[in-house]
C-alpha cells in the first residue's frame, strides 16, 4: 500500500504545523535569552529613595533595590546596567524597552498590573504622614488648608488624592528628594513618604522635631517587567523563590531597611 500523500494535503498539514509552531514560540517569550545573548540587564532603580536606592559617599548606587539587583545580574551571568527612575517615569521607561526590570519598591496594584507584569513579592514598604511634632495633624481630615508634599506617580500620592479631604493641597515633585528639600525648607506643612524616608528623616534632623503622624497604607513591591516577557517573568519568579529561601533576600531587607522581612506572600 503505498504512502503517497496529495500534494494539497501535504500543503494544508504544512500549514498546519506552521501555525502550530509559531503558537507555541511567541517572538515577546524570548526576552531572557535576548538578555543573555547581550550580555547585560538594564534595570531601573529610583536612586532618591533611601534606604531602598541612593548613592554612597563616593557617588555609587547603593541601597536594597541596587543589592538586589547585582544579586539577579550575579545569578544571570550578566552585567548590571542601571538606569535612574523616579516613581513618575518608572512604567514609561518599561513599556518603552528603555529598562528590562524595574526594582524600585514598585508596589503591586490592578491598576498597574493593566501595563505591566509582576513578580512574586519580595519586600514590604508602607506609607506615613510625617510633620512637626507641634503641627496639629492625626488623620487625612487635619490637612485641609494643608500643603503636603509627595512623589508624583506613588502610591502615597495616590492615597491622598483618594483620602484627603477638599482644600487639601497635593503639592507633587518629581523625586522624593525634591519632595523631602520642601519639607525641610518649610515650603509645605507635612510630607507623604515611605517609612524607611520618614524614619531617617527623624533621625538624621531631631532639631526638625519630625514625627510620624498616621500610617496611610501598606504595600508590597514586586520586580516589574513588560506584559509577554514569559519566559523572563518565570525566570525572575524562580529567583525570587530561591533567594527568599536561601534567607538572601531577607539578610538585604534587614541591613537596610533596619526591620526583619515580614512573612511574603506569594503572587
Amino acid at each position: 500500500m503505498g504512502t503517497h500523500m496529495h500534494p494539497r494535503r501535504l500543503l494544508s498539514l504544512a500549514m498546519i504545523v506552521g501555525l502550530a509552531l509559531a503558537w507555541f514560540q511567541p517572538a515577546a517569550a524570548q526576552q531572557l535569552d535576548a538578555i543573555l545573548k547581550r550580555g547585560k540587564i538594564m534595570v531601573g532603580i529610583d536612586l532618591a529613595v533611601p534606604p531602598f536606592g541612593l548613592q554612597d559617599e563616593k557617588q555609587q548606587p547603593a541601597g536594597s533595590e541596587v543589592e538586589t539587583a547585582q544579586l539577579l545580574a550575579k545569578d544571570l551571568g550578566v552585567e548590571l546596567e542601571i538606569v535612574q527612575t523616579t516613581a513618575a517615569n518608572r512604567i514609561p521607561y518599561l513599556v518603552t524597552n528603555r529598562v528590562d526590570l524595574i526594582l524600585a519598591t514598585f508596589a503591586i496594584s490592578p491598576e498597574r498590573a493593566k501595563s505591566v507584569w509582576f513578580s512574586t513579592p519580595y519586600g514590604a514598604t508602607g506609607s506615613v504622614l510625617l510633620a512637626p511634632r507641634a503641627a496639629n495633624i492625626k488623620t487625612y481630615a487635619d490637612l485641609a488648608g494643608k500643603k503636603v508634599s509627595v512623589a508624583r506617580g506613588s502610591f502615597t500620592e495616590q492615597s491622598l488624592v483618594r483620602e484627603a479631604p477638599q482644600g487639601t493641597q497635593i503639592v507633587r515633585f518629581d523625586d522624593d528628594a525634591a519632595a523631602t528639600t520642601a519639607m525641610m525648607t518649610g515650603q509645605v506643612d507635612a510630607y507623604g513618604t515611605a517609612v524607611p524616608i520618614a524614619g531617617t528623616l527623624i533621625k538624621r534632623y531631631p532639631e526638625k522635631q519630625f514625627e510620624i503622624k498616621f500610617t496611610m497604607l501598606t504595600a508590597w513591591y514586586s520586580i516589574g517587567l513588560r506584559r509577554g516577557d514569559a519566559d523572563l517573568l518565570q525566570w525572575i519568579n524562580t529567583f525570587v523563590f530561591f533567594h527568599l529561601q536561601n534567607g538572601d533576600l531577607g539578610r538585604i531587607y534587614e541591613k537596610w531597611i533596619g526591620n526583619k522581612l515580614p512573612p511574603v506572600p506569594a503572587l
